[in-house]
């Protein structure tokens, strides 16, 4: 539904949702619970839950930042302290000792 055709309590609603999650990604928000199943007096299983959302931006000012390092999730990989431009020398370096052996070697 377009904006023009939105009543104006709509059009307010609307607004307001999207202050809320504006004001959500910026300040961020915290769920944490525990749920506990138990019987006779047995704890049987507990679950504890903590969940945070909030913006990347934010993660990141409060130390939130392993997505960055995570190879899985298209991050960059660890190098050890070693620089970017470290392990792309080697790298070509390896790639040009292959070339070699394969020329050497048959």
């Amino acid at each position: 539904m377009s904006m023009s055709r939105m009543s104006p309590g709509q059009q307010q609603q609307s607004a307001t949702l999207v202050d809320l999650l504006d004001r959500v990604l910026d300040k961020g928000l915290v769920v944490a619970g525990d749920v506990s199943v138990s019987l006779a007096n047995v704890e049987l299983l507990t679950i504890r839950i903590r969940l945070l959302v909030c913006s990347i931006d934010k993660a990141e000012q409060i130390g939130l930042n392993w997505w960055r390092n995570d190879p899985t999730l298209g991050g960059k990989r660890q190098t050890d302290g070693v620089g970017a431009g470290d392990v792309a020398r080697l790298e070509a370096r390896i790639a040009q000792l292959e070339r070699q052996l394969k020329t050497r070697g048959g």
